[in-house]
C-alpha cells in the first residue's frame, strides 16, 4: 500500500484543517478525531471539496477510552498511520490561584496525556513514522492569566523531547512546533503557514522543536 495516512487528534477548524489540506494535496488520506461529529461531517466535505479523502472518527480526548476506541477505528480502517499530528489543548483562563486542582488536571489530561494515549495507540501501527506536536510559546514564557494552558504547553513540549529520544532510535520522528504567537489568519502566524510548517518538519525530520517565531 503506497498511500499514506495522516491522524489528526484534535481536529478544529484553524491549525488542523489546513494541516489535513496541506498533507492532502501531497496526497494523503485524513482521518480525524474530535469530539462533535457535527463539525467532522463539515470538515470531511470541506476537503473533499478540495478533492482530500477524509473521514472523520468521533473521540473524547479527555477519556482515554473514547479516545483509544477512536484510534481504534481508525487503525482498522486504514491499518496503518505515517502521521500523526497531536494538535488538542485545554486551558481555562485564569491566574494559578483561581484554578482548582480538578481543572488544572482535567486540562493537562487534554493537553498532555491524550499525547502519551495516542502515541501509545499508533506506534505499533507505524514503520519510519512521524509525530507532530502544537505547541506554544507559553512553554517558554509563561503568562499568569493563562496558568493552566501555559502548564500544558510546557508539558508538551517537555514530552516531545523524551519521545523523541526514546523513539528516533526505532525510526519514527518526533517534533513539537512551538507557536510564539496567536494563530490569526493574514498573518506570519496564520493556519496555513504553521501547516507548510509541519509539512517541511515531515519532510526534514531534523530537529525535536521548531520555534515558529516572526523574526
Amino acid at each position: 500500500m503506497s498511500e499514506k495516512i495522516l491522524l489528526i487528534v484534535g481536529a478544529g477548524p484553524g491549525i488542523s484543517l489546513n494541516t489535513a489540506r496541506k498533507f492532502g494535496k501531497e496526497g494523503f488520506k485524513v482521518a480525524l478525531i474530535s469530539r462533535s461529529l457535527t463539525s467532522l461531517q463539515k470538515y470531511e466535505n470541506e476537503l473533499e471539496n478540495d478533492g482530500i479523502e477524509a473521514k472523520g472518527f468521533p473521540g473524547d480526548v479527555s477519556s482515554v477510552e473514547s479516545l483509544k476506541t477512536a484510534i481504534d477505528k481508525v487503525i482498522k480502517t486504514y491499518g496503518k498511520i505515517d502521521v500523526l499530528l497531536y494538535n488538542a489543548a485545554s486551558g481555562r483562563p485564569g491566574k494559578p490561584t483561581t484554578l482548582t486542582v480538578d481543572q488544572l488536571v482535567e486540562d493537562f489530561k487534554i493537553s498532555v496525556a491524550g499525547v502519551l494515549t495516542s502515541v501509545k495507540e499508533v506506534i505499533p501501527y507505524m514503520q519510519n513514522g512521524t509525530i507532530l506536536l502544537t505547541g506554544g510559546g507559553l512553554a517558554l514564557h509563561p503568562y499568569a492569566d493563562y496558568a493552566s494552558l501555559a502548564i500544558g504547553k510546557a508539558g508538551i513540549r517537555n514530552l516531545a523531547y523524551s519521545l523523541h529520544q526514546e523513539l528516533s532510535p526505532k525510526g519514527i520522528y518526533v517534533g513539537t512546533l512551538t507557536i510564539k504567537g496567536f494563530v490569526q489568519e493574514g498573518t506570519y502566524f496564520s493556519p496555513d503557514n504553521i501547516a507548510n510548517t509541519f509539512y517541511k518538519m515531515y519532510e526534514n525530520q531534523t530537529e525535536t522543536e521548531i520555534l515558529f517565531e516572526e523574526k
